[in-house]
């Protein structure tokens, strides 16, 4: 059946959104456009420790806290036996990096009709809030989290339709591309985090797998800009 047309997205929009994603990048690459692009730093953060935590989860393991530091680093902390094993390991590593672009993927297809923009927002709102009770412990993100979950909630309750779904298709673009603000860290045996010294999650995956990390490092930056492409076209096709 046809949308209706307060129900059809808005596919002009897609200029715009592809435009923040290529000035989000450069931005990145400029001193002082880290300060303008933070909340979106920490927002991804906390997407890659989510994927983390709730795969663990999945695979039978317990999430017991997530940690989100001041300068754009986090922690997931989980433990247990995990089903699958190495590959499991394998796969909760894999998570992280995968969070931020398949979560802002989700969102951009959500956007393509106002009923799932605004079941977007309020799911990305009470998610944040929710994952604050349960798991978050740093100060930090004790402190911010909440502030984003409420932020996004009111954006739901009180924005224009329009607003909604653009809001929305901006935070699953700058979730996707936040990939590559990070794609050092893809290409990197280990990084220090909180003061100590951890395999990056390109490390974890090799060494429970095959292949060196850098190959892996490789696939999910490549992976990212695949699943942000497709979701664009899907959300915008007629």
């Amino acid at each position: 059946m046809p949308s209706s047309p307060s129900e059809k997205p808005d596919r002009h929009s897609v200029i715009w959104l592809v435009a923040a994603a290529g000035l989000t990048v450069l931005l990145w690459r400029f001193p002082g456009g880290n300060y303008l692009l933070y909340p979106f730093t920490l927002l991804a953060t906390w997407f890659h420790e989510m994927g983390h935590g709730l795969t663990a989860l999945l695979l039978g393991g317990e999430f017991h806290r997530l940690e989100i530091y001041p300068n754009g680093s986090g922690l997931a902390i989980y433990s247990g036996e995990l089903f699958l094993g190495r590959v499991g390991r394998a796969l909760v590593a894999a998570a992280g990096p995968m969070g931020p672009p398949l979560a802002g993927a989700l969102f951009i297809l959500a956007s393509r009709r106002r009923s799932t923009a605004w079941l977007g927002l309020v799911f990305l709102g009470s998610l944040l809030l929710l994952s604050t009770l349960l798991w978050v412990r740093s100060p930090f993100g004790l402190l911010l989290l909440p502030a984003m979950g409420l932020g996004i909630l009111a954006v739901a309750g009180w924005a224009s339709p329009w607003l909604r779904g653009f809001v929305l298709q901006f935070l699953g673009v700058q979730a996707c591309v936040s990939t590559y603000h990070q794609v050092d860290y893809l290409f990197m045996e280990g990084a220090v985090i909180n003061g100590r010294l951890i395999l990056s999650d390109s490390s974890q995956i090799a060494q429970n797998l095959f292949l060196p990390y850098w190959f892996w490092g490789g696939v999910m930056a490549v992976f990212s800009l695949v699943v942000l492409i497709s979701s664009l076209q899907l959300a915008f096709r007629d």
